[in-house]
């Protein structure tokens, strides 16, 4: 018995030999899994005149959203590789899709290069989004609770484009940049429902800058909600808040931002941002004035010991006095969050954010429809802002990765 194994094992040792090397190759599967409970005060549901209450809900993602997925590589020789992702986005709640389609978090396949850069294709990420969140305060707050108010200049992760053409440059002495267009498809007119960003980021120690552009338009201006008719149209998202409510027919949106972040100690960094988005009118919109916001953040976070994490952030947003506003809304939001990692995997969280909201703004008719400017924080709480100027949360919750 024993001769006849090392006869098979040296036949399959010749086999091996006798085969040509290819080139390597990987596919990776991994997971996040968020959940948790979260309260929030005087809640309604957007677009309802009702006053709210309070409640407890439980949540999903609010830390960071839960998902499943695989991506791979393959290596080409002489620095060339294929590579593919495909991810799904899911609620613990209830175990359904959380983002359209099975793979609606992202799904791309691509070529790269060491020295030229990657080229890739599919439903993707921006580069306003990729190469400014490092330095957002969504990094350390989270976006249920930390993105500015209702997310309104994207740093969190609402925004993906569907019918992506992606390239991002290899890192140059600390610099990177990247551009994306996403094709509308719409017969004899181009640039309708199509998506543009630039991105460029650059980092040098301890310090990190960043800078871009996002502009999608709609397929039909004033068609609808800009979700529906738009190469950025998963799941109803970008998504909609009491902050922009009544801008929902803009015939195109314009977010142009920067965030910068120092780390001062190994322990200790600040970040800031500042970001101008633009609602643009079209002839058929239920507003005619271009609609600006201006939101400028800052944040500092600390590690207070290798397992203990502090945050803390401010955010103001304001917009222009625009389509019959002589009052126009501010929003004053506070954001702390405390992280506790039990293993590589396992980590405990909890968040409290606080929005004030002041002025008018727009109700979901558009012009002629002024309204009090409701109150929500980050963009968790979309579709159950305040039914006042205030609302307060607290979330916490339980994070593993594999």
């Amino acid at each position: 018995m024993k001769k006849t194994t090392s006869r098979v094992a040296l036949s399959v040792a010749a086999l091996a030999a006798a085969t040509p090397a290819f080139a390597q190759s990987t596919v990776t599967l991994f997971g996040i899994v968020d959940s948790g409970l979260s309260y929030g005060n005087s809640q309604t549901t957007l677009g309802s005149n009702s006053n709210g209450h309070s409640a407890v809900r439980a949540t999903s993602g609010v830390w960071i959203g839960s998902r499943l997925g695989f991506h791979g590589i393959e290596d080409l020789g002489a620095g060339n590789h294929a590579i593919f992702w495909l991810e799904s986005g899911f609620t613990m709640y209830n175990g359904g899709l959380s983002l359209g389609g099975i793979f609606g978090r992202q799904a791309y396949v691509g070529l790269g290069n060491d020295h030229y850069g990657t080229v890739t294709a599919g439903r993707q990420y921006t580069p306003y989004y990729l190469l400014l969140f490092p330095y957002a305060q969504i990094k350390y707050l989270t976006g249920g609770v930390g993105a500015h108010p209702g997310d309104i200049d994207g740093f969190d992760t609402t925004y993906r484009v569907n019918n992506a053409l992606v390239y991002t440059s290899p890192n140059l002495n600390g610099l990177t940049f990247s551009a994306l267009y996403g094709f509308g498809g719409v017969a004899g007119a181009f640039n309708r429902g199509s998506a543009w960003s630039g991105a460029v980021q650059y980092a040098h120690g301890p310090f990190g800058i960043a800078a871009g552009i996002f502009r999608m338009n709609n397929a039909t201006p004033g068609g609808g909600a800009w979700g529906t008719d738009s190469t950025v149209n998963s799941a109803g998202l970008p998504g909609i808040s009491t902050v922009n409510n009544g801008y929902q027919t803009a015939a195109a949106q314009q977010r142009i931002a920067v965030t910068t972040g120092y780390d001062i100690t190994s322990t200790v960094g600040v970040n800031a941002s500042y970001s101008n988005v633009q609602y643009i009118s079209g002839i058929a919109s239920s507003f005619h004035d271009t609609e600006i916001f201006n939101v400028f953040g800052g944040l500092v976070h600390w590690a207070a010991t290798p397992a203990l994490t502090f945050s803390a952030g401010y955010n103001y947003t304001k917009a222009s006095d625009a389509n019959g506003i002589t009052d126009g809304a501010r929003y004053h939001e506070v954001t702390v969050a405390e992280s506790y990692t039990l293993s590589k995997r396992t980590l405990l969280y909890a968040l409290q954010g606080y929005t004030r909201a002041l002025g008018q703004t727009l109700g979901t008719a558009g012009s002629g429809h002024v309204v009090n400017a409701t109150a929500t924080v980050g963009d968790g709480f979309n579709a159950t802002p305040s039914s006042t100027g205030k609302q307060f949360v607290v979330a916490v919750g339980l994070v593993n990765k594999f």
